[in-house]
């Protein structure tokens, strides 16, 4: 009787083992099925100007370091008061440096150019402006108005220019903004002759 009950009990266990090895199996073959993680959702920003509001919204996944910088400037309120500095018909605009007395703002040290990662300078994108060497875009950026590949990667310079999102809301305020009459002042040409002003840039609609 007690040889009976113990094969009863090893057939017991080892149907057990068994159970937990298929279950096992299982959640390995579930886990190797599963979808890969969804990209990051884009980020938002609202460009609040004297032409209208301008809605961005921002690649952190094919730039990751350039939207972070450039969120950070939002947040610390660093656009607020920064003009449309530099405007090209034809071209694009460019601001985010300097206030309305032509005085540039300090800003926190450049970052790493990005501009290799696929996003090209079409119409209605935006892009971190730079000097000539590529590691020194710090707060400064630009919105294309027409399509502009000669700033993509390489470009002229073996290093293009880092595009990190586009303008998804608000391009007929770009369009005006881009026809706006300028001069010359400080020495600076294009600047337009009555200051767009960008009052404030927030994160979200």
């Amino acid at each position: 009787m007690q040889a009976i009950r113990r094969l009863i009990l090893s057939a017991t266990l080892a149907t057990a083992a068994a159970a937990l090895c298929g279950a096992a199996l299982a959640q390995g073959a579930g886990a190797t099925a599963m979808p890969a993680p969804k990209a990051a959702a884009p980020v938002v920003v609202t460009l609040e100007t004297t032409a209208g509001p301008i809605v961005l919204e921002l690649d952190a996944q094919a730039a990751p370091r350039t939207v972070a910088n450039f969120v950070q400037y939002v947040k610390d309120g660093f656009y607020a008061g920064t003009i449309f500095h530099r405007v090209i018909d034809g071209f694009m605009i460019q601001g985010g440096g300097f206030n309305g007395n032509m005085a540039q703002k300090p800003t926190r040290p450049p970052i790493a150019i990005e501009s290799n990662n696929g996003l090209k300078n079409v119409r209605g994108s935006i892009a971190m402006a730079r000097t000539s060497d590529p590691n020194s875009a710090t707060a400064q950026f630009f919105i294309n108005v027409v399509d502009n590949p000669a700033l993509d990667y390489p470009g002229r310079d073996n290093a293009g220019y880092t595009v990190f999102g586009r303008v998804v809301e608000g391009m007929d305020n770009v369009d005006k903004i881009r026809t706006t009459p300028t001069t010359v002042r400080n020495g600076m040409p294009n600047v337009p002759v009555t200051p767009v002003v960008i009052d404030k840039a927030r994160l979200g609609k």
